[in-house]
């Protein structure tokens, strides 16, 4: 049936359900065929239907009617379980129809726009490793992770997905851990999504919202109870398909539009049973041709059956025959096996006599080297010992001689030391002797601390010297002048200023 040109904004906003849309409007679901539905270029719009008009559109792309598919079905699946839960004013279990079907759409969402596996050999991405990462953003959820992983009943990676969301939800921490990955989903779900992905759209803070409101129910779920690693059923949209009691005409609508509402909504429902029982239809017609491939199994199996009892009561039957007839055979044949073993065990007591004498003989050779390498050993045991006592006093040898060396550097820096200090008293009784009993300006060793001329300090470097013209003390660089002076005739130390006076006085003697 082709439906009316009227409803094709009402398309726009369409969640896929085998060969219909459903398309949401307000608390009900209007199923539609996907090829009744023709999506014009000029706007036509249905001035009954309850939700606000949308512009007209020529392509629509299909990731974002996925998207706003799966927000509206949370939305109102969501309703319901608050509706149901508030109406009932009881704890919700694993049998509430609505949270089985929450749990199905939230997996499809979570799911949704999530990376192929790159390659045969790429690593496949699961809706499991995403959620593990929630422990890494907060130590709360390390508890539910590590208690999904202890699981014994969840084998696959889809299977622990599931049994951590029933265990967020009835911790009431299912919104706040979404939240979590979707401020960090620029790090975090980039790797894991597709970028028109539903984590990734703007979309994601109404599940966000949405899984917040959930905080006001009461769940209680037996994880371990459930079959988390099958795949989850359909979701049975009968629920929330619209009531006659839904049904109210706004303002004065004539009686043939109320009248073309009602049975559009009549064969929007009808097309809906007709589609969910051509589905269990072909659920019986595979089952049933399992079951018939079976039962020709089994049959298959019986006529086996019965070939093989058949072939093992012929075996029996022959082999008591050949029993039967082996046993005047075997009495001839045991006594000249008798007579064949006497035989035979002669030989070997004799072989065993002579192999006992050849071991004793061994044993005996064996015992003489072993004493020889007894005496071996204690050899190179003496030997070793010695080789340790030489190896100790050879170290306390080389000690000695490292004292004795050190012994001598010092005594050659005394040596060096007495040797300078010897030199410096020669000097200064060499100075002694050559001053005059004259000298009247005769400097003293302790008052000088620097060289008249230069001002330097004297140092171990730098050493005294006496003028013996003026008796002051210079060092070596001012008083590196030799001159004969009154009364000594060889020529001794002056200073700079008395050798150019000295030298003055000897040019004018000349002239």
């Amino acid at each position: 049936m082709r439906m009316l040109e009227e409803e094709v904004p009402g398309a726009q906003d369409t969640i896929y359900l085998c060969n219909f849309r459903v398309s949401v409007d307000g608390e009900w679901l209007c199923l539609k065929e996907l090829h009744d539905v023709e999506l014009l270029q000029d706007g036509i719009h249905d001035l009954s239907t309850p939700s606000p008009v949308e512009p007209p559109f020529i392509v629509r792309d299909p990731v974002v009617i996925e998207r706003r598919n799966l927000v509206n079905i949370s939305k109102l699946i969501v309703k319901e379980l608050i509706e149901t839960s508030l109406k009932f004013g009881r704890m919700l279990d694993s049998d509430h129809m609505p949270l089985q079907h929450f749990f199905i759409v939230l997996e499809h969402a979570l799911r949704h726009g999530l990376r192929p596996k790159k390659g045969l050999l790429g690593p496949k991405k699961e809706l499991w490793d995403i959620l593990q990462v929630v422990e890494k953003l907060t130590t709360e959820a390390q508890d539910i992770t590590s208690s999904v992983r202890d699981l014994p009943t969840v084998k696959t990676q889809m299977g622990r997905a599931r049994a951590w969301l029933r265990l967020a939800l009835m911790q009431k921490k299912l919104g706040d851990y979404l939240k979590l990955l979707i401020d960090h989903r620029d790090d975090i779900l980039y790797e894991f999504f597709e970028p028109d992905a539903l984590l990734m759209s703007d979309e994601a803070i109404v599940i966000v919202g949405l899984l917040v409101g959930l905080n006001v129910i009461d769940c209680n779920l037996c994880v371990k109870e459930e079959d988390l690693d099958c795949q989850q059923g359909v979701i049975d949209f009968s629920l929330y398909l619209r009531s006659s009691h839904h049904n109210t005409v706004v303002g004065d609508a004539p009686e043939d539009d109320l009248d073309m509402d009602n049975m559009t909504t009549v064969l929007d429902q009808k097309n809906y049973i007709e589609e969910l029982n051509r589905h269990l239809n072909a659920t019986v017609g595979n089952l049933q041709a399992k079951v018939e491939s079976l039962t020709t199994t089994n049959a298959l199996m019986k006529e086996d059956l019965a070939i093989a009892k058949k072939s093992i009561s012929s075996l029996t039957e022959e082999n008591k025959a050949l029993k039967s007839g082996d046993r005047k055979k075997d009495n001839d044949s045991e006594r000249n096996d008798e007579v064949c073993l006497k035989a035979e065990m002669e030989v070997a007591m004799k072989l065993l006599e002579k192999d006992i004498h050849d071991k004793q003989d061994t044993i005996v050779s064996l015992r003489r080297q072993l004493d020889d390498i007894k005496q071996i050993n204690l050899d190179m045991y003496r030997k070793l010992q010695n080789y340790i006592s030489l190896q100790e006093e050879k170290y306390r040898l080389d000690e000695k001689c490292r004292e004795q060396e050190e012994t001598l550097e010092e005594l050659g820096r005394h040596l060096s030391a007495t040797k300078l200090k010897v030199s410096e008293l020669t000097e200064e009784v060499s100075q002694a002797a050559a001053e005059t009993p004259t000298s009247p300006n005769w400097a003293s060793d302790k008052d000088s601390t620097h060289c008249k001329s230069c001002l330097r300090d004297f140092n171990l470097t730098r050493r005294k010297h006496h003028c013996r013209n003026c008796g002051e003390i210079f060092c070596r660089s001012c008083s590196d002048n030799f001159l004969p002076i009154p009364p000594s005739a060889k020529p001794v130390r002056l200073c700079d200023q008395c050798h150019i006076q000295t030298l003055a006085k000897c040019t004018v003697v000349n002239d």
